[in-house]
C-alpha cells in the first residue's frame, strides 16, 4: 500500500485533534473529487512497519492530546489497500485505547465484499458514498456532498441485516 499524506495533527478531518492518513488509490475517481493526486495505486509513498509506528506513537503521545485517527485518501477500502489497512486499525484498537477510527470511502456499505466489512466492522464512523459534485454542499458535516452517509458502525453491527454480512 502506498499514501499520499500523513498529517500528526489535523482539526479538520474528523471530530476534536486528530492523527490522518491519506491512502493511495481510488477506482472511483469523481469528477470534482477534491483529491484526485491520491487515485493512482502506487502514487505517494510506501506505507511501511516505521509509518505504522509513528500513527501508533503520535496517538499515544500526551503532549498532543488526539481524539482518534482518520483514515481517508484515496480510498482506505479499495482491495489493494484493505489488508495492511487492517492492519493498522487493529494496531490502533490494540495498542491505542479510547481512540476512535473515522474513514471515508466512496464504496457505498451494501457494496462491500467480506475482507472490506472486516475492516468496517472495526471503526467508530464510516462516511459512505462517492463524491456527486451536482450534490455537493460546503455546510455539510464530515460529508462533500449529500448523497454521502454518516454510519456509526457499533449501531449498524447490532441491527440483524447487516450483522450477517460479518
Amino acid at each position: 500500500m502506498y499514501y499520499h499524506k500523513y498529517y500528526p495533527v489535523d482539526v479538520v478531518n474528523g471530530p476534536g485533534t486528530r492523527a490522518s492518513l491519506f491512502v493511495s488509490g481510488c477506482e472511483h475517481q469523481c469528477p470534482g473529487c477534491y483529491n484526485q493526486s491520491t487515485w493512482r495505486l502506487d502514487g505517494g509513498k510506501a506505507f511501511d512497519s516505521a509509518m505504522s509506528d509513528r500513527i501508533i506513537a503520535d496517538l499515544n503521545d500526551g503532549r498532543i492530546k488526539r481524539r482518534g485517527l482518520t483514515l481517508s485518501g484515496g480510498d482506505p477500502l479499495h482491495p489493494a489497500n484493505v489488508p495492511q489497512v487492517l492492519a493498522l486499525v487493529r494496531r490502533v484498537r490494540a495498542e491505542c485505547p479510547g481512540k476512535d477510527i473515522w474513514c471515508w470511502t466512496g464504496y457505498r456499505l451494501e457494496e462491500l465484499d467480506e475482507a472490506q466489512w472486516q475492516l468496517a466492522a472495526l471503526l467508530d464512523v464510516l462516511v459512505d458514498g462517492r463524491f456527486e459534485q451536482t450534490l455537493a454542499d460546503p455546510g455539510l458535516l464530515w460529508r462533500g456532498s449529500s448523497n454521502q452517509q454518516v454510519h456509526q458502525i457499533a449501531a449498524l453491527i447490532r441491527s440483524a441485516p447487516l450483522r450477517n454480512l460479518l
